[in-house]
């Protein structure tokens, strides 16, 4: 069983400790934005899980990545409760690697994997867009290769 507690600070500000053993400060007032918010987390908490996807799927198929970054965008419902309605995820996967590859590894983990994907499409539309940045020669190592 996972569990979480909150404790009350001051103002909107709180402290959030999870089962784990693991504790932050969550601030729910935007003006004051002394911590992340609750809705900024479940934001960040998609990244997160999508990303763990990508990189156990990769590493899986063997491909030679060197980084994965995911970028969300987001858009709230005007009225309470202001859940997420729609989702843009952007890929940024570095390093020789297929596009099929990394095509497939975020198609998984959208589909089939991420948790956190799987709740928040009962109220937001997901997209994903995949960018593969290949690494470049340094000119330092161009030179030193002549």
């Amino acid at each position: 069983m996972v569990e979480a507690r909150t404790d009350w600070i001051d103002g909107e500000r709180f402290v959030a400790r999870a089962s784990s053993g693991h504790a932050m400060v969550i601030d729910s007032d935007r003006q004051r934005n002394s911590a992340p918010g609750p809705m900024e987390l479940v934001l960040m908490g998609l990244c997160a899980c999508a990303a763990t996807d990508v990189v156990i799927i990769l590493k899986k198929k063997r491909e030679p990545f060197t980084g994965v970054e995911v970028h969300a965008e987001a858009e709230r419902a005007p009225d309470p409760p202001s859940v997420y309605t729609s989702i843009k995820l952007v890929f940024t996967i570095s390093g020789h690697i297929s596009t099929k590859a990394a095509e497939d590894a975020v198609r998984l983990s959208e589909e089939k994997y991420c948790s956190v994907a799987a709740m928040l499409k009962h109220t937001a539309t997901i997209t994903t867009e995949v960018r593969i940045v290949e690494p470049t020669t340094a000119p330092e190592q161009e030179l030193a290769s002549r």
